[in-house]
This record gives structure tokens, C-alpha cells and sequence, in this order.
């Protein structure tokens, strides 16, 4: 047989779309010549392949070989088409049978010696290949990775000759299992450990009930990291399906996965983090800080230290839940539904609104620090909150406070009213909520006029009915009442907490 086809996929962003390996040996000079929009990494799989089938005892063909990549307009990158391309050749030249390679996918980066070396992506190829009813021959490290796809055959090889073995039915290979456990929030920082800051304590609660979005403002020292750490320990634990989508990120990412399986991300990037670090990007997209948070937590502490333009592209993806990156020839999406919380000072120097310690900063300096964030961005986060510095008598105080455990009983309780519902509060459109919200006439009058007087816009009157909400859910009311608008009402007081300025989203 002097053709042959094997399949794999290429990788581009979270998708993994199929290929096809055909190989043809002709009679002319020897040589390779390889086509299908290859980058610079396939082209030199040439060498590789080559000197991997001599090493590892098999004939490379003194012919001519055309290897095409196809489709031909899809770009190609990496080295995972080096064991497709192999085996196609083997199966070309009559020293594999083509019987044997029907149905699997391959994909795997060769060493010189015919080793198999890892490559990143394979989740979204497991798949992909699952869906279309395929089996999957990948490098030994990948198994464990391929294998939490399941419903599809994985089968794991260090070395070309287990490939090989395995197709002539020699040594069948033995489909890879792999039942990893998902994680537990157990190994989490523990609320116990905070003192004090009741208010604050109870708006991370409430953040992590309905997914909303967290700001917490304070002098420095109050606490603000320490609580916000904590919030993975009081969020339920993630489902299959969101795992192997936070997992999905991390693969096209080459960061490991096994470790974190089944564990909500909390990403925590410096302030000094560009836009496309944030976001996503580059000549060939790669998903940014905000995918790496899909499902998890973003934590942005100092937020008034990062650059305006990094803090402005997060404004879409907090309202869409996923990113758009666009290029000359070709878009990726990524998925962004993460919770946003952030942290920061009132001032350059930390302590306006301080008892404690005066306020060395100048008003204008004040207003250049504030100004870093604006209204539009603020008008997005549902809860911004006040840390203030505590007495002494209460850092001294002994007394541990509610544990993380006690905490998540009550958000999973309500979270499951809102699953019961149609999802978390958060994402539930406006009409949806003012259904579930059921105010009455004058309770509606009364919010109107508040609004009014606060000069809130109208994504501000939705994103309060939805803490309102969450409020009633924490309670275990079945419909929002004045008295949870009102507490509402009072994590948008960001006005009182800075000081002076006025927001107002556009």
C-alpha cells in the first residue's frame, strides 16, 4: 500500500478540530515534503520522524514521501503530529497494516530515540475523539489527562514500539483507567481564623451564595487578602462537567492538571499583569487569567495599581462570561465565568477614613488614586464593602469565629433554592429576577425613589435586585422583602467609603 491516512487533531484554543494524516510513497528521488499550512515545529517533525524509525529498528522509505496535512487551510503547530505522521509512513510502506490503525486517533511528539514525549491540548482532543465515537493512542504522561474524558479507549505508550506492538496485536495495549477523585474545599484557609469585620464576613458570604462580584476597601492591614483567600473554602465543590471545563483551560494552557482536578480556581495575578496576560492573546491565542478563573475566583488585590486599560477589558467578560480574541485570520473564544473580587486602599497611603492614623495625602492625590477605577467597572461589582481597622480588643480576642463548614452549609442551602430556580442569582437575566423577586407596589415605589436619590443606573437596579435575592435565599424567605433591599442597598455605598468621589456608570 502506497497510501495511507491517520487521524489526529490539531489544537486551537479550547476547540480540537479533526485532521487527517494522508501519506503517499511515489517512485523519484528520496525526500519528504510536507504541505497543509504546517508551522515551523511540524516542518522539522521530518527530522524527528526520521530518525525515530531508524532507531527504533524499522525502514524508512527511499522514495519520495508527500505527507498533507489536511484540511490544508487549518494551521498546524507543534509536535503532536510527529507520531501520526510515523505511523502513516509504516503504514504506507506495508510495515503496519492499515486494519489496525482504523478507528483510534493519534497524537504525540517523538524523541530522537522513538520515545513518546508529552503534548498539551489532549483533554479537548479526548474529547472531540469521544464524540466522534474514536479511540486515543496518546504518550504515557497524557494518559491519566486523556482518561478523565471517559466513555472513550485510551490507550497510553512510552515508545513507538508499544504503538507499533499494539496495531500488529503483539502487545495490545490496555485501555488507560483513571477515576480521579474531584477535589474538596478541606485543604482551604478556614473563616475561623478572621476576626472581627462582621459586615465584611458576611458580604463574602453572600458573595459566594449567588456568584456575585466583591469589592472590599480598607486601610491596609484590616484584612482584606486573609478574607478573600477564604472564600474558596465556603464555595460547593465543582460539578463533573465544570471540572473538565476548568480542566479543558489548563490543558490548551500546558499547566498541570491532576493536581488541581476538581478544585475551584483562585487566580491571583500581580498588578503589574498586562491586558493580554489578563484576557487572553498573542499571535497564536492563548486563554489569559480570566479563563484560568472559569468557575473559580479572580482575585485582584491593589486594584487601583493596575493599569486603567487592564482593569477596562474586564468589563465585557464580567456581563458575557466569556472572551472574544480576534485576529486578521481567525477568532478563539475562551470561556470567562468567573467571580470577580477585589481589594483595596481608599488613598495612595492607605489610611483616609482611618481613626487609627492620619491621612498624609493631598485631596488631588486622592482623586488621581480613585479616578484609576471607573464607574462603569464599579457599576459591575454587586458588593463593595468596608474593612476597617479593628480595636485592639478585638485582635486580641481568642475567641475563634464561625468556621468555613458552618458557612458552606448556608450557601449550599442556597444554592440549591436557586438551581431550583434556573441558576445562580448572578447570572439570572432581569426578568427573571423581578419575577422571582415578587415586590409589591409600594415596596417597587419605594425602590424606585431610592434609586433616584443614590443616581444609580439600571444595570445598578438589577445587579441589587439580585443580592436581594440571595438575601431572601440565605434567610430562606421565598420572596424579597424592604428589609433585604435596604441591606442591599448598603454594599453600593462606595461613595461613603472613599470619601468624595460619585460614581455614576455609563
Amino acid at each position: 500500500m502506497t497510501l495511507a491516512i491517520v487521524q489526529t487533531r490539531a489544537s486551537l484554543g479550547l476547540e480540537a478540530p479533526e485532521v487527517s494524516i494522508e501519506v503517499h510513497l511515489s517512485n523519484g528521488l528520496p525526500g519528504v515534503t510536507l504541505v497543509g499550512l504546517p508551522e515551523a515545529a511540524v516542518k522539522e517533525s521530518r527530522e524527528r520522524v526520521r530518525s525515530a524509525l531508524i532507531n527504533a529498528g524499522f525502514e524508512f522509505p527511499a522514495r519520495r514521501i508527500t505527507l498533507n496535512l489536511a484540511p490544508a487551510d487549518l494551521p498546524k503547530e507543534g509536535g503532536r503530529f510527529d507520531l501520526p505522521i510515523a505511523l502513516g509512513i509504516l503504514v504506507a510502506s506495508g510495515q503496519v497494516p492499515a486494519a489496525g490503525i482504523a478507528g483510534l486517533e493519534v497524537t504525540g511528539e517523538l524523541a530522537l530515540d522513538g520515545s513518546l514525549r508529552p503534548v498539551t491540548g489532549v483533554l479537548p482532543m479526548a474529547l472531540a475523539a469521544r464524540r466522534d465515537g474514536r479511540g486515543l493512542i496518546v504518550p504515557l504522561a497524557n494518559a491519566d489527562e486523556a482518561a478523565l474524558a471517559e466513555g472513550i479507549e485510551v490507550f497510553a505508550a512510552g515508545h513507538l514500539l508499544e504503538v507499533v506492538g499494539h496495531l500488529l496485536g503483539r502487545e495490545p495495549l490496555s485501555p488507560h483507567q483513571f477515576g480521579a477523585p474531584l477535589g474538596t474545599a478541606a485543604a482551604q484557609p478556614d473563616m475561623a481564623d478572621v476576626k472581627g469585620q462582621h459586615q465584611a464576613r458576611r458580604a463574602l458570604e453572600i458573595a459566594a451564595a449567588g456568584g456575585h462580584n466583591l469589592l472590599l476597601a480598607g486601610p491596609p492591614g484590616t484584612g482584606k487578602t486573609m478574607l478573600a483567600s477564604r472564600l474558596g473554602g465556603i464555595l460547593p465543590p465543582l460539578t463533573r462537567d465544570e471540572s473538565l471545563a476548568v480542566a479543558a483551560v489548563r490543558s490548551v494552557c500546558g499547566l498541570p492538571i491532576m493536581p488541581y482536578w476538581g478544585i475551584r480556581p483562585f487566580r491571583n495575578p500581580h498588578h503589574t499583569s498586562s491586558s493580554v496576560a489578563l484576557v487572553g492573546g498573542g499571535s497564536r491565542p492563548r486563554p489569559g487569567e480570566i479563563s484560568l478563573a472559569h468557575h473559580g475566583v479572580l482575585f485582584l488585590d491593589e486594584l487601583p495599581e493596575f493599569d486603567r486599560h487592564v482593569l477596562e477589558v474586564l468589563r465585557e467578560p464580567l456581563e458575557s462570561a466569556q472572551i472574544l480574541i480576534s485576529r486578521a485570520n481567525h477568532q478563539r473564544r475562551f470561556p470567562a465565568r468567573f467571580q470577580l473580587v477585589a481589594a483595596m486602599n481608599p488613598c495612595p497611603c492607605g489610611h483616609l477614613g482611618n481613626p487609627r492614623q492620619r491621612c498624609q495625602c493631598t485631596p488631588a492625590q486622592i482623586q488621581r488614586y480613585q479616578s484609576r477605577l471607573s464607574g462603569p467597572l464599579l457599576d459591575r461589582i454587586d458588593l463593595q464593602v468596608e474593612v476597617p481597622a479593628m480595636p485592639a480588643t478585638q485582635l486580641t480576642d481568642t475567641t475563634p469565629g464561625e468556621s468555613s463548614a458552618t458557612v458552606r452549609e448556608r450557601v449550599l442551602a442556597a444554592r440549591e433554592r436557586q438551581q431550583a430556580r434556573g441558576g445562580l442569582n448572578a447570572h439570572l437575566p432581569g426578568a427573571e429576577v423581578e419575577a422571582a423577586c415578587g415586590l409589591s407596589s409600594a415596596e417597587r415605589a419605594w425602590f424606585a425613589d431610592v434609586l433616584d436619590r443614590l443616581n444609580l443606573s439600571a444595570r445598578a437596579y438589577h445587579r441589587l435586585l439580585r443580592v436581594a435575592l440571595t438575601l431572601a435565599d440565605l434567610s430562606g424567605e421565598t420572596r424579597v422583602g424592604k428589609a433585604q433591599l435596604m441591606e442591599a442597598i448598603g454594599y453600593r455605598q462606595l461613595d461613603r467609603m472613599l470619601g468624595k468621589r460619585e460614581h455614576t456608570a455609563v
